[in-house]
């Protein structure tokens, strides 16, 4: 592994200026294959960590879980490398390919797809030979673009269940968000039929009844003002399923001389989610009844209950919601809206039920601090954590 860091370095050192067309296609060929070696080499040892249950030593489930926690990966992202180390076991003319750098990341991740549980199982039933297709999915892998790979995937799946009984249309339905730096977010979803209709049919509606002379909006403008405009007629209905006891609700941290000072005041909010907006549209939001105006500071709801009250009130609830933004533990990406407030010195043991001493925990690391491991929030607001042997993630 030292080698490897070391040739990568001596790469990442080389200047690149004096080369030009030719010399530069003729470094990128052999880059592009030891990318895809590593990517397999990443996929094998993933595998093996599953197997192991690897994730377990830093308080994880799964190691998809480690892998959007630790490596940063996307949610989409880490199932692929997942679903990638599971199918090399089943298909080893891809595994073979792939270990050469014959065959891309993202080539061998759709290929995996008939390795799935439920594919294997049809193909075992009607004596498919897995083998022949494993090479024959390689060989299109090895010569053809990905689009080819993913249609003669997709056409070996439909042939293994031609006269099946119809399909459950909610196992094929995915969507993934990814949230960017700036607390923007893109996503993409995969429907079937009735449910893509629906979702269309509930989008024109509001669009039809927002058109107005003058929109110059374009089409796909429209249609995502209509998303938040049903996210908006759902949050104000109030009839949307409680969450940890409490209605869900937009949370804006705010400083009082900023809500109610005149400046515009770029990223002077910053939401439940950790995206910052500016005062001007924090004042925008707080003049709609339906959302909750939290002020952090001494005028503001009282946090402090001490020893009074055992169980964290909705004030404390908020607050830690709008200070930790999810689950504290190292790793973990769960949202506010899956955690319990932990007392980090328990109300048994004298701790008092305040922000200082409050904690989110999604339910599996809230166990996992009451078997072991320790949380700790640092000086400067950063969260650390150990494991129960005293050694930190």
């Amino acid at each position: 592994m030292d080698e490897l860091l070391a040739g990568l370095d001596a790469l990442a050192a080389e200047d690149l200026a004096p080369l030009f067309g030719p010399a530069l296609l003729d470094r990128l060929r052999p880059l592009l294959a030891a990318q895809n070696r590593l990517a397999a080499e990443i996929a094998r040892t993933v595998r093996e960590c599953e197997v192991s249950g690897a994730a377990e030593v830093d308080g994880l489930k799964t190691t998809g879980s480690w892998l959007r926690g630790h490596a940063h990966l996307s949610t989409t992202e880490a199932a692929r490398v997942v679903r990638t180390g599971r199918a090399l076991v089943h298909l080893p003319a891809l595994a073979a390919a792939f270990t050469a750098g014959a065959v891309t990341a993202e080539q061998a991740g759709v290929i995996a797809r008939v390795a799935e549980p439920e594919h294997l199982a049809a193909a075992a039933e009607q004596r498919v030979d897995l083998a022949v297709v494993d090479a024959v999915l390689t060989d299109v892998a090895r010569e053809a673009p990905c689009a080819d790979t993913a249609q003669a995937v997709h056409h070996y799946i439909d042939q293994l269940d031609q006269d099946g009984p119809e399909p459950d249309p909610t196992e094929g339905r995915r969507l993934a968000i990814v949230k960017h730096a700036d607390g923007s977010i893109t996503g993409r979803f995969d429907l079937d039929a009735v449910g893509g209709e629906k979702l269309q049919t509930a989008l024109e509606s509001v669009v039809q009844a927002d058109r107005c002379a003058g929109d110059e909006r374009t089409r796909t403008q429209q249609l995502a003002d209509a998303l938040v405009q049903l996210c908006d007629n759902q949050l104000a209905a109030g009839s949307l399923p409680v969450l940890r006891g409490h209605k869900p609700r937009v949370i804006i941290k705010i400083g009082a001389e900023d809500l109610f000072g005149p400046d515009s005041g770029p990223g002077a909010a910053e939401m439940g989610s950790g995206a910052t907006i500016s005062a001007a549209r924090a004042r925008w939001l707080a003049c709609d009844g339906a959302v909750t105006r939290i002020v952090m500071g001494p005028d503001g709801m009282p946090l402090d209950y001490g020893r009074t009250v055992r169980l964290v009130p909705p004030q404390v609830r908020r607050a830690a919601e709008v200070r930790d933004g999810g689950c504290v533990f190292t790793g973990c990406g769960a949202p506010t809206w899956w955690c319990d407030v932990h007392h980090l010195l328990e109300w048994i043991n004298g701790g008092e039920t305040n922000l200082e001493n409050a904690a989110l925990l999604c339910e599996r690391h809230h166990t996992k601090v009451h078997h072991g491991f320790r949380v700790e929030r640092q000086p400067d607001g950063r969260w650390r954590t150990w494991r129960p042997d005293g050694t930190e993630i």
